[in-house]
């Protein structure tokens, strides 16, 4: 069992409003009809435990959460490519969220990257239409 709570009747958003992807989808997701917890991860700290229910989720490692071309990232470790364990990413991710690479969009037990604001359009279209998966790209 996970610490995040999962409603397939709210909306959790996960966002930085540092950047312009994370604004745009937080202003597509707030006029929804159904109840929406928006967490601004840039105001309030998400654990590791979190970080990496959410990883788990999305299917993909903790380190693709992080945007290694954000400047902040780009301060700390350079340009180059960077390897790290995954305990290093959370703590990334725990001192620095405005590198959060996307805003993640939780509904009931799906987990959905927001790569574009119109990725979570296509989302709740499919979703009223009764499909209870992603849209497929």
């Amino acid at each position: 069992m996970g610490v995040i709570a999962k409603n397939k009747n709210k909306i959790t958003l996960y966002y930085s409003s540092e950047n312009s992807i994370g604004k745009q989808t937080y202003a597509y997701v707030t006029p929804s009809e159904q109840r929406i917890l928006a967490i601004d991860v840039s105001k309030t700290k998400v654990t590791g435990t979190q970080w990496a229910e959410i990883a788990s989720n999305l299917d993909i490692p903790i380190g693709e959460l992080i945007d290694q071309e954000h400047t902040d990232f780009i301060e700390e470790y350079g340009d180059e490519k960077v390897d790290l364990d995954e305990h290093d990413w959370l703590r990334i991710l725990e001192k620095k969220p405005s590198v959060l690479a996307y805003p993640i969009v939780i509904k009931g037990n799906v987990f959905l990257p927001i790569k574009n604001p119109s990725d979570y359009v296509k989302f709740i279209e499919n979703d009223s239409a009764g499909i209870d998966k992603p849209y497929e790209e």
